[in-house]
């Protein structure tokens, strides 16, 4: 397959995370060694920030890339940090460059690699990560390959929030649906209460709140505990 077509599945790739059976890790693990096979570079890595805003490393093309990933979390130090904190490119295209801008990053690379270049993750004002690429020669990448790099980070980032708002919606409609459910015993346990106490369901409703907070219940658990006969709410009004 050519450059071109394996670019053009590529971007297919990233943008389809809207899938049943869509696997974070294996798809950020299928970003880093196609931008490999795409780009004259020699490994890459990528750091995703949770939803505390830490940042872990979460693939990479190979371990030497992992490592070198890990170090700069460890020491707090290097180009992926600098790209995801201000969201911009950070390139460095000599291995002097590198130690000069980053000592203990620099030193830790040599040897390996001789050019770094950190794409954000971005959407907007929103950096959930950085793409690193690195090289074993000196300007491993041409201005134009860069701008295709950060497209393809860019177009990744749209899947990775698109997925990440699709659960967090069905966490909500989870959540809903429980609330509701929760509802539907709750009314059934007051009308059943009213009846045999011969109450009205004000004070069926007192009868379950106040069970629920004197034994530390939740109202749900108290509700279905009374419909299915295992509790007995007699003494909880007067």
């Amino acid at each position: 397959m050519d450059q071109r077509a394996t670019l053009a599945e590529t971007f297919v790739e990233v943008a389809d995370t809207l899938v049943a059976d869509f696997d974070l890790i294996d798809f950020l693990d299928r970003l880093c060694h196609r931008s490999v096979d795409l780009f004259s570079v020699d490994a890459s890595g990528i750091m995703l920030r949770d939803t505390r805003g830490e940042l872990h490393v979460v693939a990479a093309s190979n371990e030497q890339s992992r490592l070198i990933e890990l170090f700069q979390l460890q020491n707090a130090q290097g180009p992926c940090l600098d790209a995801i904190q201000g969201g911009a490119q950070v390139h460095a295209d000599s291995t002097d460059e590198i130690t000069r801008r980053w000592p203990l990053f620099g030193e830790r690379m040599a040897g390996e690699f001789a050019s770094v270049y950190a794409l954000p993750m971005r959407l907007r004002s929103e950096v959930v990560g950085g793409l690193n690429l690195f090289g074993k020669s000196h300007n491993a990448l041409a201005p134009a390959d860069v701008r295709v790099a950060q497209a393809l980070a860019d177009t990744a980032t749209i899947g990775i929030i698109q997925q990440r708002t699709l659960q967090e919606a069905n966490v909500l409609s989870d959540q809903l649906q429980t609330a509701l459910d929760s509802r539907i015993v709750i009314e059934q346990a007051k009308g059943m209460y009213a009846e045999r106490a011969n109450v009205d369901m004000t004070v069926a409703w007192q009868a379950l709140r106040s069970h629920s907070r004197n034994h530390n219940m939740r109202l749900r658990d108290v509700a279905n505990a009374y419909v299915d006969g295992e509790l007995d709410l007699q003494h909880e009004v007067g």
